[in-house]
């Protein structure tokens, strides 16, 4: 009798009132098959095994039926079936965790070089707010390892003092008549925006205190008023800044680098505007300065403001018409908009 015969007539027998009787009738055949085998030891093949395992996960009283083997053998073969499938499963099936997409692990590295404050159950969180299934073990392995305890860098830093943050400083231009005037301008770090500007032919530490109360008025005052080492700001324009709750910071000797901004805005301005134009005198230097601090804030755009101007331009898209010019500081420069 074949094995497939066995298992027909197994089934056969569940399904009737004796499933006991027909169950242990095939147990016994099975034995007698394998028994009259020409051989001087009786062996089980492997599908003589593959029956007893399936058989004693069918039917209760299998061991009452068992002669040529043990029990425990039976179990054995269970178990060693068991590690095969196993084995067979993981060479045949992908291996360890399912990788994850190039883009996304790039994204992990972004999100935990950007908030250096969070961690991989915060950008998890997120990531699942962005359309993104990521484990956070999964977040944990691809975030860059810090050895020393998290800070924000010093454009994070910068950004959030930015609004509390002003600096003043002095440039001079020559006129026509050969004079020089001294030109005071006072910058808020926020958004790069000239608060004031002013011009003397005589500056004092008094008329320069007074600038700084002009530029400032009610509650609009900076914490930190950044500036150099010129000797204009003597003792009655600290008194007078000092009242104003404002606190001077001073840079080093010979560092203008470290009053960036407005020695940036200063240069600007001359290679703009003030080394194109000769200066007839301080009304005609006001005019200049008011047309390019307009032109400034209004239309240059700069690349630290996300190439936006200081006060943000709107999005023109081509469906608002055609480009035309405006002029801009006498036509040394321009602003271009779209027109219906």
């Amino acid at each position: 009798m074949s094995t497939l015969e066995a298992i027909y007539l197994l089934v056969r027998g569940l399904l009737s009132d004796r499933a006991r009787l027909a169950a242990e009738n095939l147990a016994l055949r099975q034995q007698v098959a394998a028994l009259k085998q020409r051989k001087p030891r009786p062996k089980l093949r492997r599908w003589d095994r593959v029956f007893w395992v399936w058989l004693s996960r069918l039917w209760a009283e299998w061991r009452s039926a068992l002669i040529v083997v043990q029990p425990e053998t039976v179990t054995r073969w269970h178990r060693q079936g068991f590690r095969l499938y196993w084995w067979w499963k993981s060479k045949h099936g992908p291996v360890g965790r399912p990788r994850i997409e190039t883009d996304l692990r790039n994204l992990i590295r972004r999100m935990a070089r950007e908030n250096p404050l969070w961690g991989a159950p915060r950008i998890g969180s997120e990531l699942r707010l962005l359309g993104y299934q990521a484990a956070d073990s999964t977040v944990a392995k691809y975030m860059p390892r810090q050895r020393k305890p998290p800070s924000p860098n010093w454009r994070t830093f910068l950004t959030n003092h930015g609004g509390e943050i002003a600096a003043i400083d002095f440039f001079r231009v020559p006129t026509a008549r050969f004079r020089v005037l001294s030109c005071c301008l006072i910058l808020r770090h926020a958004r790069r925006r000239t608060v004031h500007f002013n011009v003397t032919a005589h500056p004092t530490a008094a008329w320069t205190a007074q600038q700084v109360v002009e530029a400032f008025p009610y509650d609009e005052r900076p914490r930190y008023l950044l500036r150099d080492r010129d000797g204009i700001y003597e003792e009655g324009f600290r008194c007078r800044v000092r009242r104003m709750g404002i606190q001077e910071v001073l840079i080093a000797p010979r560092a203008p680098w470290q009053n960036p901004y407005i020695d940036r805005l200063i240069g600007s301005l001359r290679r703009e505007c003030l080394d194109h134009v000769v200066v007839l005198g301080e009304a005609h230097l006001r005019r200049l300065l008011s047309a390019y601090l307009r032109y400034y804030h209004e239309a240059r755009p700069h690349l630290a403001l996300a190439r936006n101007a200081p006060v943000p331009r709107a999005l023109q898209p081509p469906s608002m018409g055609k480009v035309i010019a405006l002029p801009q500081v006498g036509g040394l420069h321009h602003r271009y908009a779209r027109a219906a």
